[in-house]
């Protein structure tokens, strides 16, 4: 059973469509971020899925889009060998998933967080940076996401 919070309001759940675009806009800095550390020239599906996570925060597209443009991510992932490239293309297939489902904010952060990892760098200082652009968010989701980013950290090894 998934957890009302996540659902949109116009679903039966407590989700505004105000807190939502709050949350993919979380998500697509984390992603975002992560983007620099992949070496080679960036796929342009992830930039385009990153695109379209920015525009719905906006509501200049529709979720069905959205959708489309995560599975292009999703694709980046399934293609590469790259575990620093499979990572940042997870982080940014569960960002811009979140306008479907917002639950896949938090695996936005926590695929960047391994991005991170793979390539070398500071999680705890990456995981800082994500943690105060959480808090400039309502209480409401900061209280919803801080739990799932401990939950999850474990089974995604960024701990």
């Amino acid at each position: 059973m998934r957890d009302k919070r996540f659902i949109a309001v116009h679903r039966g759940g407590s989700l505004t469509r105000d807190n939502h675009n709050k949350l993919i806009g979380w998500a697509e800095r984390c992603s975002e971020r992560v983007l620099s550390l992949i070496e080679e020239d960036i796929d342009n599906r992830l930039l385009y899925a990153l695109h379209v996570a920015k525009e719905w925060e906006t509501e200049n597209v529709k979720t069905g889009k959205a959708m489309i443009a995560s599975q292009g991510a999703h694709a980046v992932a399934r293609e590469s060998s790259d575990p620093v490239i499979i990572a940042v293309a997870r982080s940014v297939g569960h960002t811009v998933a979140t306008a479907h489902m917002a639950d896949h904010a938090p695996g936005g952060a926590l695929y960047a967080l391994k991005a991170v990892k793979l390539a070398g760098k500071s999680i705890e200082q990456e995981r800082k940076w994500q943690t105060g652009q959480l808090q400039k968010l309502p209480s409401v989701l900061v209280e919803l996401i801080m739990p799932i980013l401990k939950q999850k950290a474990k089974s995604l090894k960024v701990e």
